[in-house]
């Protein structure tokens, strides 16, 4: 990152301070503080705005919505399953009581372990997918939807999270549309009654 911060002060005359040195504020260059420029722009800018964006995100999903999608990230295919969480997974899985109850849940955490293993090592069909459509295909092509059902239910349950929060988003979208578009021809019409009053 360094590198491509120095590329572009380069690039705009901005003059770049030695990152060993000692920082001062700017309000007087004769009293220097303890700190170096690395330390200064690690801590007190990059952290920071890090804290800043990760509190937005906080603020924008409550704790459901953020174990769903840790959930489904725990899912994911990229690097051989580097993101498997089993704990995430299974609080996804919690929040479909209808779906996996006490029993099913217990299931569930021996075939997380069965296949994590089996994906992993034992098959390279898993190796080189793209996505959690992908797992699904090979899941179904090689029968371990049967052999592993509950982990194939749920990454069943995952694919329709994702297609319903689109489905959601677009309804209430048109229906911000419709409801604005109304409102506001009812009032011009309003309006319009009015002047002919």
């Amino acid at each position: 990152m360094m590198d491509e911060v120095s590329l572009f002060c380069g690039k705009h005359g901005i003059s770049i301070p030695k990152m060993n040195e000692d920082y001062s504020n700017g309000k007087s260059k004769r009293k220097r503080s303890n700190i170096s420029y690395l330390h200064h722009f690690c801590v007190e800018v990059f952290y920071a705005v890090i804290d800043l964006a990760l509190q937005e995100l906080n603020n924008r999903f409550d704790v459901v919505t953020s174990d769903l999608l840790l959930g489904m990230t725990s899912l994911s295919l990229v690097d051989s399953f580097a993101n498997f969480h089993k704990d995430r997974i299974m609080k996804l899985a919690e929040y479909y009581p209808s779906e996996f109850g006490d029993k099913k849940l217990r299931e569930l955490n021996f075939q997380l372990d069965d296949f994590i293993v089996y994906a992993q090592k034992c098959d390279s069909k898993f190796l080189n997918l793209k996505g959690i459509k992908d797992l699904v295909k090979v899941m179904i092509e090689t029968k371990l939807d049967q052999t592993w059902s509950l982990v194939y239910l749920l990454v069943k349950l995952t694919l329709i999270i994702l297609v319903a929060t689109a489905s959601v988003e677009r309804a209430f979208s048109s229906m911000k549309y419709i409801k604005n578009d109304l409102r506001n021809r009812m009032d011009e019409d309003l309006l319009n009654g009015c002047l002919v009053c």
